[in-house]
């Protein structure tokens, strides 16, 4: 979204907000550009300074651009998981079972379920549970 100062033939000035810098150009020449205090669909764009923020520590920028707690937190989580399991993709319900049962060697696993396949892994008892984030699949 782009915000304009205008200002129409009568020398009144206001602003709007469009979608883009064609957007504006687009309206306006169909005259559904109107002056906000006497209706003038005579209107042009007055000279503008960009919204640029001066650069400065992490912690004087917007929150938008830091890396939270709880991000940093999942990051590390993914990197714990990623560094000390074994990826098992689509098929992890099936070797967490094989797994639990002893028909696969033990060992940490990692991948991705179906909320009903997690359901059931639970209900026979097999200990398993949800990453705050989604593994990256691996391919060959």
């Amino acid at each position: 979204m782009i915000r304009y100062s205008l200002t129409c033939d009568h020398d009144h000035s206001f602003e709007s907000w469009f979608k883009s810098a064609e957007a504006f150009e687009t309206l306006r020449a169909a005259g559904h550009v109107a002056c906000a205090i006497c209706g003038s669909t005579t209107v042009s764009k007055n000279l503008m300074a960009p919204a640029v923020r001066p650069a400065g520590k992490a912690k004087d920028r917007p929150l938008a651009t830091q890396k939270s707690e709880l991000q940093q937190a999942i990051e590390a989580m993914r990197r714990q998981v990623e560094e000390n399991s074994e990826y098992v993709g689509l098929n992890f319900a099936s070797e967490a079972r094989r797994i639990h049962e002893g028909e696969a060697p033990g060992r940490s696993i990692y991948g991705e379920a179906k909320i009903e396949e997690a359901k059931k892994l639970l209900e026979e008892g097999v200990p398993v549970a949800p990453l705050p984030f989604m593994p990256v699949r691996k391919t060959n």
